[in-house]
C-alpha cells in the first residue's frame, strides 16, 4: 500500500471527535422558536425589547448608515487593530477625560465582547508566569470557557447568594486575598450578568484598594454601559480599579449599548505600567489578533465612529441610552411592586436579575406558561414587554419556593 494511505478499519480525520454537549442558552433559542403559542414570553436571550416587544434599531443607527452609504468610499482592510478612531473616540466613554489621556492605556478594537475578552486571555497566555484569573460565581456561562480556552488558570471566587439576593462580599474579599501578585480579577464594571447585582461604589473602593495593595490586575467586563444607572455612574467602578492598578484590562463591548448585537463591535483597552510599556502591549495585541480574526469587522466600528463624531447624533444616542435605561428601571419597579417576594428586582441593575426557582419550576413555566428563562432562573427583564409583565409575574410568584412565602 502507498505511504499515507489510511487502512479501512482505521477512524477518518473527523471521526475522531467527540459529540459536544449542546449550549444551554443556543437550545432555549431553538426552543422558543419551535414552541407555536403566540403568548410565549423568551425572557431567555439577552437583548433589549421596547413596549411592544421587539428589538429596535436605534434611531442613531439608521442616520450613521446612511451617512456611510452615502459617503463611505471602500471596503479596503483596515488592519488588524480595527478602527483606530472607533477606539479613539469609546476610551474617554469608558475612563472619562483623565482616562483618555493616559498613554498607558492602549485599545484595539475587536468583535464584540467576546472577542476582546479572548484577546485579553491570549495576552495574559502570552505573557508567561503563570498568572491565574479569579472568576465570580455566579458569572456569564460563557466566561470561563472562552477565557480558559486560552489555557488561562480559573479560579471560583463567591460573589452572590441567589436565596437571600445579595453580594458576598466579604467572601469575595476572603478568597482574593489568596490571589498572588500578578494574578488577575474577573469583575462586571455593572449590570452583572446573570445576578443584576452590582457592588456599591464604596465596595468598588474597597476592591481598588486590595488590588493595589496585593498588586492584582483588574479583568473588567464592560458589557452594558448606560443601562444600569448611565453612562458616567456605571463607568465609576471601572475607573475605580483602573487606576489602582499598575496594570488593568477592560472588554468593552457596543452591542448593547447601540443595540448593535449581530455587528459584533467592541474593544480591548490595557493599561500597562508605561507608556513605553503600552507600546509594547499594542504590538502584542496586534500580533495576536493577526492570528485569530486578522482583522475585525468594520461596520459596527463605523456606525459608532460615525455617531460619536456627529454631534446631533451623539446627543441623539445619549437620549435614546437614557430610554432604553428609564425603561428597564421602570421595568424593574413594576415587578417589585408586582409582590414583596420580588422587591429585590428593583434595587438590582441591568438586563438580568435571578428568580429563586428550581430547575423543575423554570422547566414547568415552559410548558404550561410558555415563559422560557435559563435553568439556573436568570431573565431578561428587558425582555418583557408592557402587555406581558402581569403575566409573568403571576406565574413566577405561584412557583416561588415556600421559604420566600413569608
Amino acid at each position: 500500500m502507498a505511504e499515507g494511505f489510511i487502512l479501512a478499519d482505521e477512524p477518518r480525520l473527523f471521526d475522531r471527535l467527540e459529540a459536544q454537549p449542546s449550549d444551554s442558552l443556543l437550545a432555549l433559542i431553538g426552543l422558543v422558536k419551535a414552541d407555536t403559542r403566540p403568548e410565549k414570553i423568551d425572557v431567555g436571550v439577552g437583548v433589549y425589547r421596547d413596549a411592544a416587544g421587539g428589538t429596535p434599531i436605534l434611531r442613531c443607527v439608521k442616520a450613521a448608515e446612511k451617512i456611510l452609504l452615502e459617503t463611505q468610499e471602500t471596503k479596503a482592510y483596515l488592519g488588524s487593530e480595527g478602527d483606530a478612531r472607533f477606539t479613539e473616540l469609546i476610551k474617554p466613554i469608558v475612563f472619562g477625560g483623565q482616562g483618555a489621556r493616559d498613554d498607558r492605556i492602549v485599545g484595539v478594537q475587536t468583535p464584540g465582547g467576546c472577542g476582546a475578552l479572548r484577546l485579553g486571555a491570549e495576552l495574559i497566555r502570552a505573557s508567561g508566569g503563570g498568572a491565574r484569573v479569579f472568576v465570580g460565581q455566579p458569572t456569564w456561562p460563557n466566561h470561563n470557557p472562552l477565557i480558559g480556552a486560552a489555557g488561562v488558570e480559573m479560579v471560583d471566587y463567591p460573589y452572590y447568594d441567589k436565596a437571600s439576593h445579595t453580594v458576598l462580599f466579604d467572601r469575595m474579599m476572603g478568597a482574593l486575598e489568596e490571589a498572588r501578585p500578578g494574578d488577575l480579577v474577573l469583575v462586571h464594571g455593572c449590570c452583572h450578568n446573570p445576578t443584576g447585582a452590582d457592588l456599591s461604589l464604596n465596595q468598588w473602593r474597597e476592591l481598588a484598594d486590595l488590588i493595589a495593595a496585593r498588586g492584582i490586575v483588574p479583568f473588567v467586563d464592560l458589557a452594558y454601559q448606560g443601562l444600569g444607572n448611565g453612562l458616567e455612574d456605571d463607568a465609576a467602578g471601572t475607573r475605580l480599579v483602573v487606576e489602582a492598578a499598575e496594570q488593568a484590562l477592560v472588554a468593552q463591548s457596543c452591542d448593547k449599548n447601540f443595540g448593535l448585537y449581530r455587528e459584533r463591535t467592541g474593544a480591548l483597552f490595557v493599561k500597562a505600567s508605561s507608556g513605553e510599556q503600552a507600546n509594547v502591549v499594542f504590538g502584542n495585541l496586534i500580533g495576536l489578533a493577526r492570528t485569530m480574526w486578522s482583522m475585525p469587522p468594520d461596520h459596527g466600528a463605523a456606525i459608532v465612529r460615525t455617531v460619536l463624531e456627529t454631534p446631533e447624533l451623539e446627543a441623539d444616542w445619549r437620549a435614546e441610552l437614557k430610554e432604553m435605561l428609564a425603561r428597564i428601571r421602570s421595568l424593574r419597579a413594576r415587578l417589585a411592586t408586582f409582590d414583596p417576594r420580588l422587591a429585590y428586582i428593583d434595587e438590582q441593575n441591568g438586563m438580568f436579575s435571578m428568580l429563586p426557582l428550581s430547575p423543575e419550576a423554570v422547566v414547568e413555566l415552559r410548558a404550561s406558561h410558555g415563559i422560557y428563562m435559563a435553568n439556573s432562573g436568570r431573565f431578561n427583564v428587558a425582555g418583557l414587554s408592557d402587555d406581558n409583565v402581569d403575566y409573568f409575574a403571576r406565574a413566577v410568584v405561584e412557583r416561588l419556593p415556600e421559604a420566600d412565602r413569608g
